[in-house]
């Protein structure tokens, strides 16, 4: 049975009584972990208007549409929205597969709590999960990082982050994010805190910049 990772009032929870597994796969965010099928959760048709509507946001990576983003905005248990990462060979096309469900094959999830314009809150709130998830993966690497945001040309834009990295190469990282406020208002984004699962592979890509 797959593990729960759920963040409840500064808690996470898991469904097995060994919480020393390093395997992402065996993890959830909100029931939904890096494997499934995203069909599952949303209809062809959302998929492709929300990958639309977000395919320039990566747009400072050298292989900006090797991968398209696609946001779940429901009423969740814990979270505001939920984000998903999935393969893409360009504009609306997908790897082809007899498979329909393989082509919307889920790599990245992460689940976002709005701060916005309340920074200090957010990372109080980080710190409280990365000590609960440092207690519950001892073996974990844990590493911590700033950098402006490669979304904002201005460089204005921030990400305070901690990941826990895994001997697989896969991650669990717990960030929060602080957006220029005009540029914030401009491009209506939402700030604050994000809970992730991502694969090594993933990693590779949101790394390799231009």
């Amino acid at each position: 049975m797959k593990k729960l990772l759920v963040f409840l009032f500064s808690i996470f929870f898991l469904s097995s009584s060994s919480v020393f597994a390093d395997d992402i796969s065996d993890f959830e965010i909100e029931g939904i972990s890096i494997g499934d099928s995203l069909l599952d959760y949303m209809t062809e048709e959302v998929i492709l208007e929300e990958i639309e509507r977000n395919k320039h946001d990566y747009s400072y990576l050298n292989e900006p549409d090797k991968y398209a983003e696609v946001y779940l905005r429901i009423d969740f248990p814990t979270y505001d929205y939920l984000s998903f990462m999935i393969r893409n060979k360009g504009t609306n096309k997908y790897i082809t597969n007899k498979n329909e469900n393989e082509k919307y094959t889920i790599l990245s999830v992460r689940g976002i709590i709005r701060y916005n314009e309340d920074f200090d809150s957010c990372i109080q709130k980080r710190d409280k999960i990365v000590e609960s998830l440092s207690m519950m993966f001892p073996n974990a690497i844990k590493d911590e990082w700033f950098q402006s945001h490669s979304g904002d040309p201005s460089g204005n834009s921030i990400i305070d982050a901690i990941s826990l990295l895994f001997d697989s190469g896969d991650y669990v990282q717990v960030h929060c994010s602080n957006w220029e406020e005009t540029f914030r208002i401009k491009n209506n984004y939402s700030e604050g805190l994000s809970i992730g699962i991502r694969s090594k592979e993933m990693d590779s890509w949101l790394t390799d910049r231009k």
